[in-house]
C-alpha cells in the first residue's frame, strides 16, 4: 500500500493543527458565557481575525486585491454564507444544544463537503468513489461524533427549528468551498480577510436582531475582550488559514474530512481545561476517528491526479 507523500503529509499536519485552532473556539466561548452577549461573541471574532488577515495581505503585497474583492458580487455570497454560518450555528446551540450543534458542523465538514465536492464540482471523484476512502470516511465521521457525542443524540427540535439542522452542515460545507475555489485565482489571505471583514460588518449592522444587541457590543471587563481577541487569532484567523493552506497543496477532500479532529480535541481540553468527565464511548471514538483518517489518507494516497469535470 502506497505511503502518504509529502505533499500529502504536509497537509495532514496543517489539518490537524486547524483542528485544533477550532476546537479552542467551544473552550473559550464558554469561558466567558455568560457575562458576555451573542452579540458581541459574534462580531469580535470576525472583526480581530479579520485584522489580522488584513495585515497579513498589505504585508504579502496583496493589498489590490483586497480592495479589488470589495467591489465582486461573489464575495458578498462568501460573506452571506460565513455570517450564515456562524448565526446557525449560534441557533443550533440555543435550540439542540452545544454538543448537538458541533456534530452538525461535523457533518458539514466530514460528510457534505466531499459529496458536493465529487457530485457537483465533478473533481476528486476516483477518491471519493474509492471503497478504501469512503470506508476511512464513515469511520472518521463515526469516531468524531462518538467523541463529541459522549452518547447523547440530536436533541429535540420543533417548527422553524429544523431549519437549522440541514443550515449548520450546508453554510459551513459551501463556505470553505467556495472560498477555496477563490483562493485559486486570489491570494487566499485577501479572500479570506475581506469575507471576515464584512461579516463584522454585517453582523455588527443587524446586532439588533442579535441577542445582545447594540448595547452588548460594549463589552468593558478585560478579561473578556482578551479572550475574544484571542478566539479571533486562533479560530478565525490561523486555524482557517492553515486549513486553506492544506487544501492548497492536496485539495477538497482530505483537509476537510480530517476536520474529525476538532471534536476529538475538544473533548480532551473539556477534560483537561475544564475538568469535565469523559464518557467511556467518547474516549472509544478517538481511536476510531484515526483509525478512519488515516485509513482515507492511505487511499488518497493510492488515488490518481484529480481530474476537473
Amino acid at each position: 500500500m502506497a505511503a502518504p507523500n509529502a505533499a500529502q503529509r504536509t497537509a495532514v499536519t496543517l489539518s490537524i493543527l486547524a483542528a485544533l485552532g477550532w476546537s479552542t473556539y467551544y473552550i473559550f466561548v464558554l469561558a466567558i458565557t455568560p457575562g458576555t452577549a451573542p452579540s458581541a461573541i459574534l462580531v469580535y471574532p470576525f472583526l480581530f481575525g479579520g485584522i489580522a488577515y488584513a495585515g497579513w495581505s498589505w504585508g504579502a503585497g496583496h493589498g489590490r486585491s483586497f480592495v479589488r474583492l470589495w467591489a465582486r458580487p461573489a464575495a458578498y455570497v462568501r460573506t452571506s454564507l460565513l455570517v450564515g454560518m456562524q448565526l446557525s450555528v449560534l441557533a443550533a446551540t440555543y435550540l439542540t444544544g452545544p454538543v448537538d450543534a458541533s456534530l452538525l458542523s461535523l457533518i458539514g465538514d466530514v460528510v457534505a463537503t466531499p459529496l458536493i465536492v465529487a457530485l457537483l464540482l465533478g473533481i476528486h471523484r476516483e477518491q471519493v468513489g474509492s471503497g478504501g476512502f469512503v470506508l476511512g470516511l464513515l469511520l472518521s465521521l463515526a469516531g468524531g461524533t462518538m467523541a463529541i457525542a459522549g452518547g447523547q443524540s440530536l436533541g429535540v427540535v420543533r417548527g422553524w427549528g429544523w431549519t437549522v439542522v440541514p443550515a449548520v452542515p450546508l453554510t459551513v460545507a459551501l463556505y470553505f468551498l467556495l472560498t477555496a475555489r477563490a483562493n485559486e485565482t486570489e491570494p487566499a489571505d485577501a479572500v479570506v480577510g475581506q469575507s471576515m471583514l464584512a461579516s463584522a460588518l454585517v453582523t455588527a449592522l443587524f446586532a439588533p436582531a442579535i441577542p445582545g444587541g447594540w448595547a452588548g457590543l460594549v463589552v468593558t471587563d478585560p478579561g473578556a475582550i482578551a479572550v475574544l481577541l484571542v478566539t479571533g487569532f486562533t479560530s478565525f484567523f490561523l486555524a482557517p488559514a492553515l486549513y486553506f493552506i492544506a487544501i492548497d497543496r492536496v485539495g477538497l477532500v482530505l483537509p476537510p474530512m480530517l476536520m474529525t479532529g476538532i471534536p476529538v480535541f475538544t473533548l480532551l481540553l473539556s477534560a483537561i481545561i475544564l475538568r469535565i468527565a469523559v464518557p467511556i464511548i467518547a474516549l472509544l471514538g478517538v481511536p476510531v476517528a484515526v483509525a478512519g483518517a488515516l485509513l482515507a489518507l492511505r487511499a488518497e494516497s493510492q488515488a490518481p491526479a484529480p481530474s476537473s469535470a
